[in-house]
Parts: C-alpha cells; structure tokens; sequence
C-alpha cells in the first residue's frame, strides 16, 4: 500500500471512530438531560474518560493523528480526518465542553 492509500486508511479509521465519540457524548448528555441513566451511559463516561487519558499520554495528539504524521506533510488540522478544518481544529475544546456539560447532568441527575 502507497502512503496516500494508508493515509486515507488512516483518515477513515479515524473519523469512524470520531464519529463513534460523539455518538457516545451525545447519549451522555441525553442520558442527562432525561434521567435514562443506565449501563450503556456509565460505559459511555468510561470510555470518553478513557480517551482522554489516551490523549494525555500522547500530549494531547490523538495516536492515530501521530501513525497519520508519517504519511503527510500537511500543516492542515484535517490532514488525518474527514472534518472541516474549522472542526477539526477546535474538537476537544468543543466536546470535551459538551461531554462536561452531559457528565455534570448525569451527576445532578444520579445524586441529586
């Protein structure tokens, strides 16, 4: 496989599992906002926590954006995503922001 081939490759993994993510924040913050607290939103929390510590690890640079780094040069904020650059550029402010929000709701929701 050429690089351009392993980039694409790079790029659908990653914005499947993007996609993934977002699916998750967005039931963490429905499960919030309605009071469905179940299993699959206590896994959801698991698994954003997770990823964060993923990312800590690789100072803040998602690892599938570090294996894409060698297969490009570009200075763009999408060269490893399906995302526009504008997105692509502030997606950790802006869910991790969403994710706070649906965690903070579970929590009133749970013990309060």
């Amino acid at each position: 496989m050429n690089h351009s081939n392993k980039l694409l490759a790079i790029k659908l993994a990653h914005t499947l599992i993007w996609i993934f993510f977002v699916v998750v924040i967005f039931y963490v913050v429905y499960s919030g906002i309605t009071g469905n607290i179940n299993t699959y939103t206590w896994l959801g929390i698991g698994f954003v926590i997770g990823e964060g510590i993923v990312l800590l690890l690789f100072k803040m640079f998602c690892p599938l954006t570090v294996l894409a780094r060698k297969y490009s040069d570009s200075q763009k904020d999408n060269f490893d995503i399906f995302l526009p650059n504008w997105l692509a550029k502030h997606n950790k402010l802006i869910f991790t922001t969403i994710f706070l929000l649906g965690l903070v709701l579970v929590v009133i929701q749970t013990f309060f």
